[in-house]
């Protein structure tokens, strides 16, 4: 009871042990995970595809992908296909249907059961708070954190920030971690490419070649798309045929 912030609409906390205290007892989750995952399933799904989380980057990845008859994200350096680089997902075709490893984003949203659940970033900050309302007042935002070589938390800024974002547009009663997150929001919002950009994460994705990764995740409220976690996938809201 102690860790849950129940006594608060508005709650926030970091990665798997966020999950695991919060979402049981809100209406609806949003994972935040800036760099890259959120930023990818945002733009994906807003070009009409259907993003469907795997956590692990291995064998099985591919074995899901032809159960379902979807394409499997490539290696994040390929020079082909689509992958975690929200730059490759920019022009995706309307309908595909892709299965995105990732350790964080992903395997966050496998946690959260029959919970509803959406994807959040900065460029949907606004739509994504909009429309968790819709499922009652009661709202986790779960920044997802990056992982250490040891497979520990390493928090990661730019998802709070991300977090913070979101909760900013929301209304209701704050926790003080999402109180904070909102407060860190507040400090960087006038620079967030800037930010992001020297931030550990911005820094080694710019470093790896990445660059308009970080462009494109800096970007705010540039879209009204909000991934919706559905039948083992992510679809824009606004793509009834599938919902």
């Amino acid at each position: 009871m102690i860790f849950n912030q129940l006594e608060f609409d508005l709650r926030c906390e970091w990665g798997h042990q966020g999950i695991n205290q919060l979402a049981s007892i809100s209406d609806v989750v949003i994972i935040v995970d800036i760099l890259s995952f959120s930023t990818a399933v945002e733009i994906a799904t807003n070009n009409g595809a259907i993003i469907f989380p795997y956590q692990w980057k291995d064998s099985s990845a591919m074995d899901y992908a032809k159960s379902i008859k979807a394409e499997l994200a490539t290696n994040r350096t390929s020079t082909t296909g689509y992958s975690l680089s929200p730059q490759s997902l920019t022009k995706i075709s309307t309908g595909t249907k892709l299965v995105l490893p990732s350790p964080n984003g992903s395997s966050l949203t496998l946690l959260t059961g029959n919970k509803a659940t959406l994807a959040g970033c900065l460029r949907n900050c606004e739509p994504v708070a909009r429309f968790a309302q819709k499922y009652g007042s009661k709202i986790a935002v779960i920044p997802a954190g990056e992982k250490w070589e040891d497979g520990s938390l390493r928090v990661a800024l730019e998802d709070l920030i991300g977090a913070g974002a979101i909760l900013s547009y929301l209304f209701g009663s704050l926790s003080p971690e999402a109180e904070t997150a909102v407060a860190v929001f507040n400090s960087f919002k006038n620079d967030l490419l800037g930010t992001l950009k020297k931030f550990s994460s911005g820094k080694e994705l710019i470093a790896r070649g990445f660059e308009l990764d970080v462009e494109l995740a800096a970007e705010i409220n540039v879209s009204d798309c909000v991934p919706v976690f559905i039948d083992n996938a992510y679809v824009n809201k606004d793509k009834s045929y599938y919902l």
